[in-house]
């Protein structure tokens, strides 16, 4: 694989839906002095393709932007339309001022509907001065294309007015007049690498009876928020040093993998390192869950190395 081609990883959440600690809980997690055991809600920034691809923005976007000293990102990509995933985007501000760019959001056609409905100052017109700047893409199931977050337009921020474009003559001009205008559908991105972008693969899966997405980065994927997936979806998973799984307890949940399936699931796929994410308090803290993980490898056989990811953890 050329070097266009490599991903890294960063996780930049790895906690539940309440994350950990969890408010008013003295448990022995929740108490942890270790920094591995303080986990915002699951996310990840993935660099791949000379791009920075941001998983999700829930809740806790903002220090997470803050702590990894972002500035700027070509794409946001949405797994599902849960708060703890999406929760976060309003804060997108931020970067529409400093970095003089829309956000790119990427997401299926049943998550825009939400986001609608859930943002409805973003999507209304005339534009309240103030409000975030998004720009839409509606995926499938099929790969699409992540194009560079460097076109020409830039954003221009007019006091009580709000936002427009700068073209490169100078002139200004609204940024959207419509819903309509804020919309792009990606077309099946073709077979090979572009030359300006990263081909992505979205993986399907089900959150209970939810659909929603992983995704495959190179030899990278990054599966979060499942209870199920399809024997036809392991293929596209084939091959990859990094695989992230997630699971919320050692019980059969009805909404994610349990600790048993994610570990089955590890063997199944067989990637070099297979790291868990969205992990609850009820784990033990990370040092003793590293280790036993590590002695159920061994004890199992298991083609892969299974390891609970932190918050900071880069992988490549």
């Amino acid at each position: 694989m050329g070097e266009k081609n490599k991903a890294r990883l960063t996780f930049l959440g790895t906690g539940t839906s309440q994350g950990v600690p969890i408010i008013g809980c003295n448990c022995p997690v929740c108490s942890s002095a270790d920094a591995r055991d303080k986990r915002f809600r699951a996310s990840a920034l993935v660099e791949y393709a000379g791009l920075n691809i941001l998983v999700d923005a829930g809740p806790d976007f903002r220090m997470q932007m803050l702590s990894q000293k972002v500035h700027h990102l070509d794409a946001i990509l949405l797994t599902h339309n849960h708060k703890d995933h999406t929760g976060g985007l309003d804060d997108v501000r931020s970067l529409n001022y400093v970095d003089r760019r829309a956000a790119e959001i990427y997401c299926e056609e049943n998550v825009l509907g939400d986001l609608i409905r859930e943002y409805p100052y973003v999507f209304s017109f005339p534009k309240y001065p103030g409000a975030p700047e998004w720009h839409m893409h509606v995926i499938t199931e099929e790969p699409f294309i992540v194009k560079p977050n460097n076109d020409a337009k830039e954003l221009i921020w007019v006091h009580d007015v709000g936002y427009s474009y700068r073209l490169p003559d100078g002139s200004l001009v609204p940024t959207c007049k419509s819903i309509s205008e804020m919309i792009e559908r990606e077309a099946p991105a073709p077979d090979g690498c572009p030359e300006q972008g990263a081909r992505v693969i979205p993986v399907r899966g089900l959150h209970d009876k939810l659909p929603v997405l992983g995704f495959r980065f190179g030899d990278i994927a990054y599966i979060t928020d499942m209870s199920s997936l399809e024997e036809s979806e392991l293929e596209k998973l084939k091959g990859l040093r990094h695989l992230t799984l997630n699971t919320v307890s050692y019980k059969k949940h009805h909404s994610h993998f349990s600790l048993e399936e994610a570990l089955v699931l590890a063997d199944r796929i067989g990637a070099e390192h297979t790291w868990l994410t969205h992990l609850s308090h009820t784990f033990p803290n990370h040092h003793e869950f590293a280790k036993y993980l590590g002695k159920e490898c061994k004890a199992r056989g298991l083609r892969s190395d299974v390891q609970p990811a932190y918050d900071g953890l880069v992988i490549e």
